[in-house]
C-alpha cells in the first residue's frame, strides 16, 4: 500500500505594495477640496482683467495681493493683525472660559439648570451685535467694546454645544461607572468629558467663526488699529484693494483657526470612528 501524502496548501501572500508605498486614505483630498476655490480665484481674475468687473468695484486678485504685499512689507498690515489677533484671543478666552464653565454648570447638576439656563436661553434671543448701541453705553467705545462683543459672539455657541454635549451622555454609562466603584470625579474624567469633548469641539469652531464675525463690527466703531480700522479708513479713501484684503485677511484668519481646531479634534478623538463620505 502507497503511503498517501498530504496535499498543503500554497501559502497565501500578500499583493505587492505599490511603488509609492501604502495608499493613504486622505490623499488628494486637498487638491480636491482646492479645486473650486481656485477655479473661482482664476475666473475672478479673468473677468478683472477683461474689463467685466471694474478695478474701482472690484480689483483683479493680482492687485490685491500686490497691495497685500506692499502693507506686508512697510509693516502695516502686520501691526494691524497683530492688534485684531490680540483682540479676537482675549474676547474668546473669556467668553470661551464662562461659556465651559456655565455649560457644565447647568449640564450636570439640576441647581446650575434651573438658575443658569433659563437667562441664558432668553438672552440667545437677542442679537448681540444688535447690543452695540447698548454696550457703548456700558463699556464705552474703547477695547472693552471690542473685546465684549466678540466675548458675546463665542459665549452661546460654546455654552449650548457644552450643555447638549454633556445632556447627551447615556446615563446607563453613567451608572456604569458608579457600579464598577467610580468616584464623581472618576467618572467625570472617564466617560463625561469623553462624552461631551465631540459637541465641545463643535462649539468651539462655532465660537470661533461668531468671534470673527463680531470683530468685524467691533473694529469699525471708533478703532485706530486692526484689520476692521484698516478697511474703514479705505473706505474713505476708495481704496477698494485695501477693503479686499481686510475681507480676505478675515476669511484667511477664520480658515485657519477652524483647520488647526479640526486637528486638535482629529489627534483628541482617536478613538471615534465617524461616517465618512464616500
Amino acid at each position: 500500500m502507497t503511503r498517501a501524502t498530504a496535499v498543503r496548501p500554497a501559502p497565501v501572500t500578500a499583493p505587492p505594495a505599490a511603488p509609492g508605498g501604502p495608499a493613504r486614505p486622505g490623499r488628494g483630498l486637498a487638491w480636491r477640496r482646492s479645486t473650486t476655490p481656485l477655479l473661482l480665484v482664476l475666473g475672478w481674475e479673468l473677468a478683472a482683467r477683461s474689463g467685466v468687473l471694474a478695478a474701482e468695484k472690484l480689483p483683479a486678485p493680482s492687485a490685491v495681493l500686490a497691495t497685500g504685499w506692499r502693507l506686508t512689507r512697510d509693516g502695516t498690515l502686520l501691526t494691524h493683525l497683530l492688534d485684531s489677533l490680540t483682540r479676537a484671543g482675549v474676547g474668546l478666552l473669556i467668553g470661551g472660559g464662562l461659556a465651559v464653565l456655565l455649560g457644565a454648570l447647568a449640564g450636570l447638576l439640576r441647581i446650575g439648570d434651573d438658575l443658569v439656563d433659563p437667562p441664558v436661553q432668553m438672552a440667545r434671543m437677542l442679537p448681540h451685535l444688535g447690543l452695540v448701541p447698548l454696550l457703548i453705553i456700558w463699556v464705552g467705545i474703547g477695547e472693552s467694546l471690542k473685546i465684549s462683543l466678540v466675548a458675546l459672539g463665542a459665549f452661546f455657541p460654546l455654552y449650548f454645544n457644552t450643555y447638549a454635549g454633556i445632556r447627551d451622555i447615556d446615563e446607563r454609562l453613567v451608572e456604569a461607572a458608579r457600579t464598577c466603584g467610580l468616584g464623581a470625579l472618576a467618572r467625570l474624567r472617564h466617560v463625561v468629558l469623553p462624552g461631551a469633548l465631540p459637541a465641545l469641539f463643535l462649539g468651539l469652531r462655532l465660537a470661533i467663526g461668531a468671534a470673527w464675525l463680531s470683530l468685524v463690527v467691533g473694529e469699525q466703531v471708533n478703532a485706530q488699529t486692526g484689520i476692521g480700522f484698516l478697511m474703514m479708513e479705505a473706505r474713505e479713501f476708495s481704496q477698494t484693494d485695501v477693503v479686499v484684503l481686510g475681507l480676505l485677511v478675515y476669511a484667511l484668519l477664520g480658515l485657519l483657526s477652524d483647520v488647526a481646531i479640526r486637528i486638535v479634534e482629529r489627534r483628541t478623538l482617536t478613538w471615534r470612528r465617524g461616517l465618512r463620505a464616500s
